[in-house]
């Protein structure tokens, strides 16, 4: 039994609360060491370098904030996390600069508005993701909210599902792009019609995952009706309580188990766990390469409303911006904001006679709803600045990355750059356009540097497909100009219309490698990315 698992045995991770609480009075030495691993049940990490400050994150299912809601996040954030907060890829916040006093308050703070972070991290269900326009989307087959909360509120605060071999992802969309990323969730129901009857429900994905072995989650052949859901998030969540693995941390999480058995068997305890058979035929159907972002100024489908997808670059915010965004949507929206799985920020419901006044108002805010390819598409973890698996900064990098190819590259066909500061793919560097993963390089006088492995082609949807790493080990500072000379060849070189990611598909390793290609020795650091205003907001 590894360590993890035994602390779980001795003391579920949920009756760590009232710990969290004495140990609020009595300080950070006192926490015994085995309760640092529990109380990521209620969303809470030690932050590097592990002295006496935490990260915290919490639950929106969907992504979606009331105006009440945001109003006492932004106040969290002013207060206790040193005016910052992240956009996560999991549709919600996460704070950091937290001490072990400071949980009382901003739990009863959260739970007076409706939010929990419970669950938030652990071998627990995670947030339920959706897609960020679910309801307001004009090409939907149905409104996934409904669906979503139910799920939420069924595994909420569960002892029955406290205890999984892992971390387990959840996601439920309907719209055609299937923004949400179903490939690479544990758990995904995927909107869909009944081939035979024609009925709206959901088909079953199983088995997605990224980290150092990424897996794509596989079909599970049975359909779903939106009254069924609920007993499909629990029989598949049970399942991996289970039968997953619990021997080795590094060989824990769902996708292990769902490549060993298959799907068809799969079902089969699908269907012992449920009591029933569901609809079988499940329509599989999936996009082509879709781009998944929902940044700039849209019409819902509710007649004369649209919606404003705000492209935040790294997702970090300041708790000023949270505050003005609260007002803005009091003012000119329906008093909702929402979260993207791209660390961006979305506003719904803006009428088209509110619609200047919001736009000038979300401007003087400091937010983008008109941005670069490379901006709205750049997505970054955590990075060293906080997580103490990082090998490299990340969320400094990439502003460093993004304004030197603004001011350099024109491009104006969809890209996602994915940076992660390990191989863990946090921010999914492995189903990128490009994907960066963190590492150290050597230079001929010896020394030793921040570098980034540039991986090429991550895909998703019908013509899926994993990143492979191209060219290693380029020393942070050269990296964007690296990615200069790339997109440069792409400009030069592609044929009419074509996609990036097409592109890099009909090149070999050889020929992408020689594009990428940048002298070893650092030169000095590009002066415009290192004064941009969006550094700021990490001095």
């Amino acid at each position: 039994m590894n360590k993890v698992e035994k602390i779980k045995q001795d003391k579920d991770g949920l009756d760590v609360w009232d710990d969290v609480l004495r140990y609020a009075q009595t300080g950070f030495a006192s926490i015994a060491e085995e309760d640092f691993v529990r109380m990521r049940w209620y969303g809470i990490y030690q932050q590097r370098p592990n002295e006496g400050h935490f990260m915290m994150r919490i639950k929106l299912p969907g992504g979606i904030v009331s105006v009440p809601q945001m109003r006492e996040i932004a106040a969290i954030t002013e207060q206790y996390a040193r005016g910052i907060a992240d956009v996560t890829t999991r549709q919600t916040f996460q704070w950091h600069w937290l001490e072990i006093s400071h949980f009382p308050d901003i739990v009863a703070r959260l739970e007076a508005v409706g939010i929990s972070s419970s669950g938030a991290c652990g071998d627990i269900p995670r947030n339920v993701v959706s897609c960020p326009v679910s309801g307001i989307h004009p090409d939907e087959l149905f409104d996934a909210r409904p669906t979503v909360r139910a799920i939420h509120e069924a595994l909420l605060d569960k002892k029955e599902f406290s205890n999984l071999p892992r971390k387990y992802k959840l996601s439920v969309g309907t719209d055609p792009e299937q923004c949400v990323q179903p490939e690479i969730h544990d758990f995904s129901l995927v909107g869909a019609k009944d081939p035979k009857s024609g009925q709206l429900g959901f088909g079953l994905r199983v088995g997605g995952g990224l980290s150092t072995q990424p897996y794509f989650g596989q079909w599970v052949d049975a359909f779903f009706l939106p009254e069924q859901t609920v007993d499909a998030a629990r029989a598949v969540t049970g399942i991996f309580r289970d039968f997953g693995y619990r021997e080795k941390r590094t060989h824990a999480r769902l996708k292990y188990l769902m490549a060993d058995w298959g799907a068809a068997r799969f079902r089969e305890k699908l269907v012992e766990y449920l009591g029933y058979n569901p609809i079988a035929g499940v329509d599989d159907t999936e996009p082509t390469n879709p781009y998944r972002d929902h940044v700039g100024v849209h019409p819902q489908k509710q007649a004369g409303l649209n919606w404003v997808g705000l492209s935040v670059l790294t997702g970090r915010v300041t708790g000023a911006q949270l505050t003005q965004l609260a007002d803005i949507a009091e003012r000119f929206g329906q008093g909702e904001v929402r979260l993207t799985h791209m660390q961006n920020l979305l506003m719904p419901h803006i009428s088209d006679a509110n619609l200047p006044s919001a736009l000038e108002a979300l401007t003087e805010a400091g937010f983008v709803y008109e941005a670069h390819s490379v901006r709205r598409g750049a997505i970054a973890c955590t990075g060293n600045e906080f997580c103490n698996l990082a090998i490299t900064e990340t969320k400094g990098r990439m502003i460093q990355i993004v304004t030197h190819l603004e001011n350099r590259v024109k491009f104006d066909r969809n890209l996602r750059i994915n940076m992660t500061g390990c191989p863990n793919s946090c921010a999914q560097h492995s189903v990128g356009d490009i994907g960066l993963q963190g590492c150290k390089a050597r230079l001929e006088d010896g020394s030793q540097v921040e570098a980034f492995d540039i991986h090429l082609g991550g895909a998703l949807g019908k013509d899926r497909s994993f990143t492979k790493a191209i060219h290693r080990k380029v020393p942070a500072e050269k990296v964007p100009l690296a990615l200069e000379n790339l997109l440069t060849a792409f400009n030069t070189t592609n044929e009419q219309g074509e996609e990036f990611n097409t592109w890099i598909k009909r090149h070999s390793d050889t020929e992408l490698d020689s594009f990428l290609a940048v002298e070893t020795i650092i030169g000095a650091p590009d002066t415009k990315a290192v004064h941009s205003k969006d550094s700021e907001l990490y001095v």
